[in-house]
């Protein structure tokens, strides 16, 4: 009687430990009086204060019964335990009783892998691959570098790769993929060189592929012009708009401002109801002084968010697409226009910027403590945000020309520890402004002295040497320095192109400029060509060339100097 009450408290027990697997009809099973009772007392040790023994229990049940569902619950209770050689263990004999399960193979991979025994698990991974329907094969291979991203040893991981999948990298159905992946774990590896080789070589077996593309993209370097060649090519065939934008996007982010509104172009050409296209393009017109372009691709954009719904998943594109408005109308001195695109704004994360917009419209109205007020009065949750505000007062008093209460906030500011070469720069900056050129020089050298890599500040003290015909070959040196870290940057060009004007150089001071202008239209560069071109005697090109600059931009500084001191009204 006493054993039959244990047997009947016991199947209490699991009743209550599996609640769902016992309201579920009875199946036909191997499962006879011992094993039930086995797996019984391994379930309640697991869950009680000995897990390594009911992992051992459920484990030997599992091979009694040859079941996968209780070889994946030992692999599991080694998890819960945190024993990794245990799970391994379970996983192997797991795909021991069972080959060709895809599932049993896939945890010894991932679990290899977690235990950083890379170089043991390439026969996994070959057979992971090899167990993947051929249809899918190509997407298993993308999977690839991401199971190997957390590993320690990434050149090992990128050799035992290339090493499985040898025969891979060979079949034409799944060259591209496979290369792609090889080229994705050389990238990990640190191996610049080798991934870019593997793109060119996922490209060579599927032309039209997106996988060596998106790699090339992060790849993009003007050291390394393989790179872009690769994007070049495929952008020349029927190219997915949404790569496009990404090619745009680096172009952006590289600073070839023109290269990428071509890439916009084709976008808004290729794809009208792309919505991003038009923000993107639109911020760029803006950015060039283009207001009406710029208008006009914005209200696009936002006809073509609203039109295709969920407007929650566009809340920032729409804060920015109001923001520029808002800008827009401000320059064309309309504040209250701008200040009705600043009230649509409904995003909490873009309460800053739209904050310092009507900041910047207060200013003008002559309210310049009442808008410093209201930017000192936004939330402060963390360093980031503290920088955020810091950063809004000084451009709204730099805007509104305080050029002392800008510089001494900075300084007050950067004189915290650690060193912020960033806020040094911009001090500097608004010292130059002052007409203070010891402390903007100084400041300069402290920036170079902490972060020698920072070439914006060789930039601005060489151009300032420069414009003020000082240390002419020194200024030479130190923007050719700036163009050793950023040798595609059109205003280092321009700053290189008017230090070569000051020597003398008229020649090459032309060549320099015209190809910075055609980088980049910007009215600071279509001034200094056009200096250049009025001293050479072709006045005419001069004047259309200032022209221009002042279509860009009628309030730029160096523009309206130019004319002044060369008594030219174009």
């Amino acid at each position: 009687m006493k054993r039959l009450t244990l047997a009947g408290a016991l199947l209490l027990a699991w009743i209550h430990i599996a609640p769902a697997q016992a309201a579920e009809p009875p199946a036909q099973t191997a499962l006879d009086a011992e094993l039930f009772y086995e797996l019984l007392l391994g379930e309640l040790n697991a869950r009680g204060a000995e897990p390594s023994t009911g992992y051992s229990l459920i484990l030997d049940a599992a091979r009694k019964t040859n079941d996968p569902a209780l070889y994946q619950r030992a692999v599991d209770l080694a998890f819960q335990s945190r024993s990794g050689d245990a799970a391994l263990q379970a996983a192997r004999a797991w795909k021991d009783a069972h080959p060709t399960s895809r599932d049993a193979n896939r945890y010894v991979l991932q679990i290899l892998i977690a235990l950083n025994r890379v170089s043991e698990s390439a026969p996994a991974l070959r057979t992971e691959i090899e167990l993947s329907d051929a249809k899918d094969r190509n997407a298993t291979l993308s999977l690839i570098p991401r199971n190997y991203s957390r590993v320690s040893d990434k050149k090992l991981a990128a050799s035992v790769v290339e090493q499985a999948l040898a025969d891979y990298l060979r079949q034409p159905d799944t060259a591209g993929a496979a290369w792609t992946a090889v080229g994705r774990m050389r990238l990990a590896a640190g191996d610049r060189k080798a991934a870019i080789d593997a793109a060119q070589r996922a490209q060579a077996a599927s032309p039209g592929a997106e996988g060596p593309v998106l790699l090339a993209l992060e790849l993009m370097d003007p050291k390394e012009p393989q790179a872009e060649s690769l994007v070049r090519r495929y952008m020349a065939g029927k190219p997915l708009p949404e790569l496009r934008m990404s090619y745009a996007r680096e172009l952006l982010e590289a600073q070839r401002y023109q290269d990428a509104a071509q890439q916009l172009e084709f976008v808004t050409r290729e794809k009208p109801d792309y919505p991003e296209a038009w923000l993107v393009q639109g911020t760029l017109q803006l950015q060039d002084n283009r207001d009406d372009a710029a208008e006009a691709s914005i209200k696009r954009y936002l006809e073509l968010a609203q039109a295709q719904g969920k407007p929650e998943d566009r809340s920032r594109g729409m804060a920015q697409a109001f923001l520029s408005l808002s800008r827009i109308a401000e320059r064309r001195k309309d504040l209250a226009q701008a200040a009705a695109w600043l009230d649509r704004i409904e995003n909490p994360q873009d309460l800053v910027a739209a904050q310092q917009r009507r900041a910047s419209i207060m200013a003008r109205q002559g309210k310049l403590e009442e808008a410093r007020k209201l930017l000192r009065a936004l939330p402060e949750r963390n360093p980031a945000d503290a920088r955020t505000k810091l950063m809004a007062e000084v451009q709204l008093l730099r805007d509104t020309k305080h050029w002392r209460e800008a510089y001494e906030l900075l300084g007050r500011a950067a004189a915290k520890p650690p060193v912020d070469v960033d806020l040094l720069y911009e001090q500097a900056m608004v010292a130059e402004k002052m007409g203070n050129l010891a402390a903007m020089e100084r400041l300069l050298r402290q920036v170079i002295a902490t972060k020698p890599d920072y070439h914006h500040a060789y930039n601005a003290l060489g151009y300032s040497l420069a414009d003020r015909n000082l240390r002419l070959p020194e200024a030479k040196e130190l923007i050719r320095k700036a163009l050793t870290y950023a040798p595609d940057d059109p205003f280092i060009s321009d700053s290189l192109g008017w230090v070569e004007f000051r020597l003398g150089n008229l020649g090459e001071a032309l060549r320099i400029l015209e190809t910075a202008y055609k980088t980049r239209p910007d009215a600071d560069i279509a001034a200094h060509l056009g200096e250049v071109l009025w001293t050479l005697g072709q006045r005419e090109r001069a004047e259309a060339v200032w022209k221009e600059g002042l279509l860009l931009n009628a309030d730029n500084d160096t523009l309206q100097e130019t004319l002044k001191r060369l008594r030219v009204k174009p």
